[in-house]
C-alpha cells in the first residue's frame, strides 16, 4: 500500500508564509498613522510582535485587539449548534488583551451572514452573554449585516477594550535566560487550524465527517468543536485587577498560544530580546489532534506550528513565582505545570510529543 501523502496547512488553503507577508504589510502601514497622535493625547505605543495595540491614556493605557471565530464557525453551521462559539469568540480577543496585563472591560462584535436566522443569532449571542459575564466583561455594541452576494454562511469577529495602569504592562523586554515557561493546559482546539482540522477530516470521511464517531462518547464534530479555554481572569488575578491590588506574580511575558503554534507564539516575543526557548516538558496534545496527525500524515514539525497542541497560553516568570503562578492556575481548574526555559540562544527547541516523533527535538 503506498505511504499516504502528507497533509500541510498549505494543502487546507493556508500559506502562513504569505499571511506573515500581508501581516507585516498591513502593519507597516498601521504603523505609519501613529505620528498623527504624537505628542497628543491617546498616542500609540509601538509593540513589536505584540498580540494587542495599546495606546497612552495618561496614568494608564487603554488596548485594543480584533479576532474571529474563523473557519470553526462552518462547522458549529453543520452541526446547527452555536451556543458554545461565543466562547471562542471572547477567547480569541480578551486573551491576546491579557497578555500584556490588559483587563479587558467590554467588547463589540460583528456577524456577517447569508441570511438572517434570528434562532441562529440568538443562540450565538447568548453563548457570548454567558462567557463575558464569566470573565467580568460588558458586550457594548455589535452589527448584524446580511450579506448575500458575499457570504456563504456566517462569519463572526469581535473586538475587544481593556485598561491596564502603566507599571503592570507586560513588554516581555526583561525576559532573561533561565526564566521558566509554564504552560497552562488548553481544553482542545481554539479557534486556530480548522482549515486543516477541516481538510483531513473531509478527505477521509467525506462531506458528513462531522457524524463520525470520533470515540464512544463523541463524534469528530463534538470533538473539534469543543470551546476554548479563557484564561482572562486567571491571569488577572496573578496580575491584579486595573486599581485594585498589586500582582502576587510577576509575569515578565504572557504568550497566547493561536496561529502559529508554541514555536511562533514564542518566537514573535522573544525576538525582541534575542532570545530563544526550549520546550521539553509540554502537556500532551489533545488526543483529536494525535488522531488528525495519524489519518492526515500530518508530520509533528506542521502540528505544532498548525494547533495549540495541548497549550493554551504560557507565561514566563522567574522559577522562584512558578509554583505561585500553577497554584493560582489550578484555583480557576485550569492545569498549569513549567514546560521549558528561556535559552541564550535564540530559536526555539520543542521536544515532540506529537504522533509520529514523541521525544524528538523540533528546531524552528
Amino acid at each position: 500500500m503506498p505511504a499516504k501523502k502528507k497533509s500541510t496547512y498549505k494543502d487546507a488553503g493556508v500559506d502562513i508564509d504569505a499571511g506573515d507577508k500581508a501581516s507585516k504589510r498591513a502593519y507597516k502601514a498601521a504603523l505609519s498613522t501613529h505620528v498623527s497622535r504624537k505628542g497628543m493625547f491617546g498616542a500609540p505605543l509601538k509593540l513589536e510582535g505584540g498580540f494587542t495595540g495599546a495606546i497612552d491614556m495618561g496614568d494608564y493605557y487603554l488596548v485594543q485587539n480584533d479576532d474571529g471565530v474563523g473557519s470553526k464557525m462552518m462547522i458549529a453551521e453543520a452541526m446547527n449548534r452555536y451556543n458554545t462559539v461565543g466562547y471562542d469568540l471572547l477567547a480569541m480577543v480578551a486573551d491576546d488583551a491579557i497578555c500584556v496585563g490588559a483587563e479587558v472591560i467590554s467588547m463589540t462584535n460583528t456577524i456577517d451572514i447569508h441570511k438572517v436566522d434570528s434562532k441562529m443569532i440568538g443562540e450565538m449571542m447568548e453563548g457570548l452573554a454567558e462567557a463575558c459575564k464569566e470573565q467580568n466583561i460588558a458586550i457594548t455594541g455589535g452589527e448584524i449585516a446580511e450579506l448575500r452576494d458575499q457570504v456563504k454562511g456566517v462569519v463572526w469577529n469581535a473586538s475587544a477594550v481593556g485598561v491596564v495602569e502603566k507599571h503592570k504592562f507586560l513588554t516581555g523586554m526583561h525576559v532573561r535566560p533561565g526564566d521558566k515557561i509554564i504552560g497552562l493546559q488548553a481544553r482542545g482546539f481554539r479557534s486556530n487550524g480548522f482549515s486543516l482540522i477541516r481538510h483531513v477530516l473531509k478527505k477521509e470521511y467525506g462531506a458528513n465527517w462531522y457524524r463520525k464517531k470520533f470515540s464512544k462518547a463523541q463524534t469528530w464534530g463534538e470533538a473539534v468543536l469543543t470551546p476554548c479555554r479563557i484564561f482572562h481572569n486567571c491571569v488577572l488575578e496573578m496580575m491584579g485587577r486595573f486599581k485594585k491590588g498589586e500582582p502576587r506574580v510577576h509575569p515578565k511575558a504572557v504568550i497566547h498560544n493561536t496561529g502559529g503554534g508554541i514555536p511562533g507564539n514564542l518566537e514573535r516575543i522573544l525576538k525582541n530580546v534575542d532570545r530563544g526557548a526550549i520546550v521539553d516538558h509540554a502537556f500532551p496534545p489533545h488526543p483529536a489532534m494525535l488522531a488528525l496527525q495519524k489519518l492526515g500524515n500530518v508530520e509533528d514539525r506542521e502540528a505544532y506550528r498548525t494547533w495549540n497542541m495541548g497549550i493554551g497560553m504560557m507565561l514566563i516568570v522567574e522559577e522562584s513565582e512558578a509554583n505561585e503562578v500553577a497554584a493560582i492556575a489550578r484555583k480557576h481548574n485550569i492545569p498549569a505545570q513549567i514546560i521549558g526555559e528561556v535559552t541564550s540562544k535564540p530559536g526555539i527547541t520543542v521536544v515532540s510529543q506529537g504522533y509520529f516523533g514523541r521525544g524528538l527535538k523540533l528546531e524552528y
